[in-house]
């Protein structure tokens, strides 16, 4: 039997063939490149359609399109290509920052995105991730996550021509470019789906579309409601008395990977979105991507290996751009994503839940337990640390994990949810339940960051609270993000009420229009606006300005007080320690904690010296961030 490299060397010759048939000319650089990653993208490829009998002259059509977007890539790209595949860990630096925002909400259009661009240089930003800018249907379209074109920017916000002129301008400022690459489905207006329903025969076989309720009925009884909200199960009916898979929005149809023409097909718009200019595409719903009867369609390994495909589809055609994934799903499944090969970025949705758990509860073991055992990733990738994003909050953490520490995660998440849309007797936070389930009990939680941290109910402790969520985001490793207004405090925006097509989806409550006053306001430290913008300068600049907290490594610090959080930060020579208390009330860290430790450390945010042997008091909601020297042996 012929090994995988055999093989893919004979498919590779195929596929040379068959390039040459077609007057496709690869050159130097990009034979190289083939070189390097044929083998990869071949295994993958063949992973999922292997048994087909076309598998390889549909894999000759996937290089070929690979092949087309390369030539097509402009000089500034190819030049950023070069440098990336120099230096491939390029998101791994400490002074990585992330903004993310809406177009329209933050600045009105892509022509006022760019007038700020100094704005973000200043704030200190190497990565802005724009949510959903695409077409999309009128109304209700999930926030723009029901794409009709991969292509075509909303007429509202711009066109294509100026996202590419902003890509360049955000290039030239050392900030990367972050869009969706909403993968698992299209909205219902999109021209695959509509030539779907008409019967077009190149796009029927884009979507799962069954005659009657016979094949739904039988997936239905393993997949789980993701909207109960808007209708039961994981199909729609069509207008026609035909079912299609709709996991997520009614008008957003899943698209069928199994058939390899939609791998194409998506491999063509993910390299459009590459050639103008994005440098970091984040798998939307990367988790629901493949179908399997008998299982419930999450987390297939189908689904790794067609991430792993496109990766190697990039790694050819367009190296400078790497893959985040989104999967807000258990914990042990998120990190399955994470992978040089896969995603080299991914969300850290354990630690954003656990961060606001810990809030709560006035407890770190839970958080603690979680940066010990779930934090470590493979070499080469990254966390996307946050304390809130667009989306709601689940509390994702593992049942197993919270019951070594007593607590039933059931009754645990009912208590979250009731604290933080201020249903729990003494509750700083003013959320909004979002899609809760009476039949289920399940419901997440919408929110600022400020109105679930205390600062919207006036609460004493409510910026503290703030600057400390991100004070563990800007510390843990990876790359810290912030939903951009959350800087200067942005509270709840309780008008969506009266918008129709938001009304019902409480996550537009912290999707605020840019918050004009705050911003002129954030310069005034006696305003909630000015000490939070103050504290996060401060982190972001102080973060810039050490090394150890490059990369991800993380090692537990035991406090022996369940309120104080503590973790180390190792560099080469030195090492970063953290600690953060919890609780209302200040907390002592005994002398006797740090006995391993040189006598003094320098407290980095505030450069005084601290003697350890003395112990350490820590305010209430205060942290540091301690350098310490490591021994000769690297202890």
């Amino acid at each position: 039997m012929l090994t995988i490299a055999q093989q893919a060397a004979a498919a590779r010759a195929f596929v040379r063939d068959r390039l040459a048939e077609a007057g496709t000319v690869l050159d130097d650089v990009l034979e190289r490149r083939m070189d390097a990653h044929f083998e990869r993208l071949y295994r993958h490829f063949t992973d999922v359609y292997g048994d087909r009998a076309d598998c390889l002259e549909q894999l000759a059509a996937v290089v070929a399109t690979a092949a087309r977007a390369a030539a097509e890539r402009s000089p500034d790209l190819r030049r950023l290509d070069a440098v990336r595949e120099a230096d491939p860990a390029w998101y791994l630096d400490h002074r990585m920052l992330g903004g993310v925002c809406y177009v329209d909400r933050y600045a009105g259009d892509l022509k006022g995105l760019r007038a700020r661009i100094p704005y973000f240089r200043e704030l200190g930003l190497t990565y802005l991730h724009l949510m959903p800018l695409f077409a999309a249907p009128a109304g209700d379209s999930d926030g723009g996550y029901a794409v009709s074109s991969y292509r075509e920017v909303d007429p509202g916000l711009g066109t294509t021509a100026q996202l590419r002129d902003l890509a360049a301008d955000l290039r030239a400022a050392g900030i990367s470019l972050v869009v969706d690459f909403v993968f698992n489905h299209t909205s219902d207006e999109h021209e695959w789906a509509l030539g779907a329903v008409a019967g077009d025969p190149r796009y029927e076989g884009f979507y799962r579309i069954h005659p009657d309720r016979t094949i739904p009925d039988l997936y239905e009884r393993t997949t789980r409601e993701v909207f109960p909200d808007d209708y039961p199960g994981s199909f729609v009916q069509l207008p026609d008395g035909r079912w299609i898979w709709s996991t997520f929005h009614r008008f957003q149809w899943d698209l069928n990977y199994a058939n390899p023409a939609v791998f194409e097909a998506m491999a063509g718009e993910m390299l459009f979105l590459a050639n103008v200019g994005v440098e970091v595409l984040r798998l939307d719903a990367a988790a629901f991507i493949w179908k399997e009867l008998g299982t419930d369609c999450e987390n297939r390994p189908e689904a790794h290996a067609l991430i792993r495909a496109f990766n190697a589809v990039l790694a050819i055609a367009a190296p400078a751009v790497v893959f985040k994934s989104e999967a807000i799903v258990h914990p042990d499944r998120v990190a399955e994503y994470i992978d040089v090969d896969e995603c080299r970025l991914s969300y850290n949705p354990l630690q954003m839940a656990l961060i606001w758990d810990a809030l709560a509860t006035r407890d770190a073991r839970l958080l603690s337990q979680a940066l010990e055992r779930r934090h470590a990733t493979a070499p080469g990738t990254a966390w996307v640390n946050y304390v809130r994003s667009h989306d709601d909050i689940g509390w994702t953490f593992a049942d197993e994990d919270a019951a070594e520490l007593g607590i039933d995660g059931f009754e645990h998440r009912r208590f979250l949810n009731a604290f933080y849309v201020d249903r729990f007797p003494g509750s700083f936070a003013r959320g909004v339940p979002f899609q809760e389930n009476p039949r289920t009990g399940d419901a997440r939680v919408s929110g600022t960051t400020a109105s679930l941290a205390g600062v919207e109910a006036g609460d004493p402790h409510g910026v503290a609270r703030v600057l400390l969520a991100h004070g563990v985001a800007m510390s843990t490793g990876g790359i810290p993000l912030l939903y951009l207004g959350d800087e200067v405090g942005q509270l709840n925006d309780h008008s969506y009420l009266a918008v129709p097509e938001h009304a019902s989806d409480s996550r537009w409550v912290h999707r605020p229009a840019f918050p004009a006053a705050r911003y002129a306001e954030r310069d005034d430290p006696g305003t909630d606006a000015g000490a939070v913008f103050a504290g996060l300068r401060r982190l972001i600049a102080v973060r810039r300005s050490i090394p150890e907290l490059a990369g991800g490594a993380l090692v537990g610090f035991e406090t022996h007080d369940p309120h104080v959080l503590g973790y180390q930060r190792p560099g080469v020579e030195r090492t970063v320690l953290v600690l953060a208390n919890l609780s209302d009330g200040p907390r002592v860290v005994a002398a006797e904690r740090f006995a391993a430790l040189p006598e003094t450390a320098q407290e980095l945010l505030t450069e005084a010296e601290v003697h350890l042997r003395e112990g350490l008091v820590l305010p209430p909601l205060g942290f540091v961030w301690l350098r310490v020297q490591r021994a000769a042996d690297g202890s």
